[in-house]
């Protein structure tokens, strides 16, 4: 199999991705208002709460943006993504994890964690079986 669907799902991944950093400059009174809309208590109004959301919208879109780079030329970081897909199946576990001692809703906690482990798994079987010469890798 030839690496173009290897190179397409880390652009969708990360061109998704992206849209992240528009949370991170959002108004504040816009992320209070979808965490009512997703049905969460009410955001709490402090400053380590807006920082922490934001942050880590900062975090998802410089994720994004390394998988852009990455799928820019899968020959000279073809070794990074072997090491992706395993950190993204253990992020997706500790995602689990986390969200279940914070007491977020099930289908937040479910759908948050089993898709992050499922798309570190595309990317696993991607990387396995995308090649340059249409074989597979390893």
């Amino acid at each position: 199999m030839s690496d173009k669907p290897l190179k397409w799902f880390l652009q969708a991944v990360g061109g998704v991705s992206l849209f992240a950093f528009g949370a991170a400059v959002m108004p504040a009174h816009w992320i209070t208002q979808i965490s009512l809309f997703l049905g969460f208590d009410p955001f709490p109004d402090s400053p380590l709460t807006f920082y922490l959301a934001r942050h880590l919208s900062l975090m998802y879109g410089f994720v994004g943006a390394v998988l852009l780079v990455v799928a820019s030329d899968l020959t000279r970081y073809r070794p990074l993504i072997a090491l992706a897909a395993a950190g993204t199946v253990v992020l997706g576990v500790l995602q689990l994890v986390i969200d279940w001692l914070a007491g977020l809703p099930s289908w937040w906690t479910w759908g948050e964690s089993m898709s992050t482990v499922v798309g570190g798994l595309c990317l696993k079987w991607l990387d396995r079986n995308c090649g340059p010469d249409g074989d597979k890798k390893r």
